[in-house]
């Protein structure tokens, strides 16, 4: 099995390379980019939907995607030990009918020795939002480096 460094156990630093990886990803809106960081045999809990496996993984973000217009995610660090990571992040987005939301959460994550997500339990609240209170602004797909991050955000 090829390995997805960094690698377990994580350090601070570490840890906060893997997230900026996966925030990369995900704002990418790519199922076939996101998925193959996880196991195959992966488990999720995502809201209060529970997933196991590649393929449920990709049908859930194809779905999350095409209802979730405009994605734009900023996840940060919150802790990190041996193999495992705790984030925090918020994403903006706007339904069909042009309402912006953003979503707030909690994501705790555990790995494999070779790097990959075996399990990732998120909690997620959504707020409504005016327009006018959109923070994250930057072209679709990855995060600009010297956009701020949460904390610079006040989130």
């Amino acid at each position: 099995m090829e390995t997805r460094p960094p690698l377990p156990p994580f350090t601070p630093v570490t840890a906060v390379q893997k997230i900026r990886m996966a925030e990369d990803a995900w704002n990418t809106r790519d199922p076939e980019r996101v998925v193959p960081v996880y196991t195959p045999g992966t488990l999720w809990r995502n809201r209060a939907e529970f997933l196991c496996g590649h393929e449920q993984v990709r049908a859930f973000l194809q779905r999350k995607w095409a209802v979730e217009l405009e994605y734009r995610l900023i996840k940060a660090f919150w802790a990190c030990t041996e193999n495992r990571i705790a984030v925090r992040f918020a994403y903006e987005w706007h339904d069909a009918a042009g309402q912006w939301f953003r979503s707030y959460g909690n994501e705790n994550w555990a790995f494999n020795e070779h790097g990959y997500m075996t399990h990732r339990h998120a909690s997620i609240n959504d707020l409504k939002l005016q327009e006018s209170e959109r923070k994250f602004f930057w072209p679709l797909g990855r995060r600009p480096d010297d956009h701020p991050g949460l904390s610079e955000l006040g989130l």
